[in-house]
């Protein structure tokens, strides 16, 4: 897939204007799993407004996000980060063609460090 079809897919599926942001901050600076991220919220949004897709793909912090839309909440602006993370989170489950999971294969994927948020996040997003 190209650059710039996967960075409309993210776009759209997002439904993120990132031109909205005014790179405040405000983003990262609320966010909870901040000091395990390599990207930070402000940078995601930079990062595909730019079309730099590839290293967000490629990154650890895609699942370091705990969904927890901390940062949607603080935004002046109203980017919502956080559904592009998740957007960017499915072009690489597409791309990868792992776009399902079960029930059955979620005890095997946590641990006693996983944390309740990310499983009551998850819980709210699979169960629309």
């Amino acid at each position: 897939m190209n650059k710039n079809f996967i960075q409309e897919e993210i776009l759209r599926s997002s439904g993120v204007n990132p031109k909205k942001c005014m790179k405040c901050g405000k983003c990262s600076a609320t966010c909870p799993a901040y000091d395990e991220m390599e990207y930070h919220p402000h940078q995601f949004v930079s990062m595909v407004e730019n079309g730099d897709i590839e290293p967000l793909m490629n990154s650890k912090s895609l699942y370091r996000c705990l969904s927890c839309f901390a940062c949607i909440d603080r935004c002046p602006r109203s980017v919502q980060p956080a559904k592009l993370v998740e957007a960017v989170r499915l072009a690489v489950v597409r791309q990868q063609g792992k776009n399902h999971l079960t029930a059955n294969d979620i005890p095997e994927l946590i641990d006693d460090e996983t944390p309740q948020q990310l499983l009551v996040s998850a819980f709210r997003k699979y169960t629309k």
